[in-house]
């Protein structure tokens, strides 16, 4: 009895677990987006070049988990001179740090639609804890396919993203806003 009763925690503990899949971001359908404000104009912008890796069991939040990483060089805010400026060594230093990544170490999923993503974010090689709220917009079960979008705001000069202006000075707090629908990996 004790070996069938083995056998049952067995297959659905692995039945639980053949829910958990791997995701990947619709391209066409997600963006991150951020807002600089200054004394002149708010500085608008988004990264063309970015990739989010998720695993997910819509049963079982707590075991998700996600890795983001962006590609510091793909910072556009369709100003060429200020898109370069920021590429610089005065804001991501793109040339050393071609990154910005965020590897979540918690998801905590509050209710049927929030969700916060508790995770290490990495900006010009300072890496820091934070949290990120998330609303799930929706998951369907049939496609395997979901939208989740969320904002948080961070202080640049905390990763060394100091760099001001006499003339324009920027706010240390830019908001940051992102917009996933993601789809079941490839194999």
């Amino acid at each position: 009895m004790r070996a069938v009763l083995g056998l049952f925690v067995l297959l659905v503990a692995t039945a639980a677990g053949a829910q958990e899949a791997k995701f990947v971001k619709d391209a066409a359908h997600s963006q991150i987006n951020f807002v600089a404000e200054s004394r002149l104009l708010d500085a608008h912008g988004f990264w063309d070049t970015w990739d989010v890796d998720i695993t997910l069991d819509p049963a079982a939040w707590d075991k998700a988990s996600v890795k983001l990483v962006i590609d510091t060089k793909s910072v556009n805010t369709r100003v060429v001179a200020r898109d370069n400026h920021l590429r610089s060594k005065d804001f991501f230093h793109a040339d050393s740090f071609p990154q910005i990544t965020f590897v979540s170490t918690i998801v905590n999923k509050l209710s049927d639609t929030k969700v916060n993503l508790t995770g290490d974010l990495t900006i010009r090689g300072v890496t820091k804890p934070v949290t990120i709220p998330g609303t799930l917009v929706f998951w369907d079960e049939k496609t395997r396919t979901g939208r989740m979008k969320g904002q948080f705001t961070i202080v640049r000069s905390e990763y060394g993203v100091a760099y001001n202006s006499m003339m324009n000075p920027i706010a240390d707090e830019v908001a940051v806003s992102f917009n996933v629908t993601f789809k079941p990996a490839t194999r």
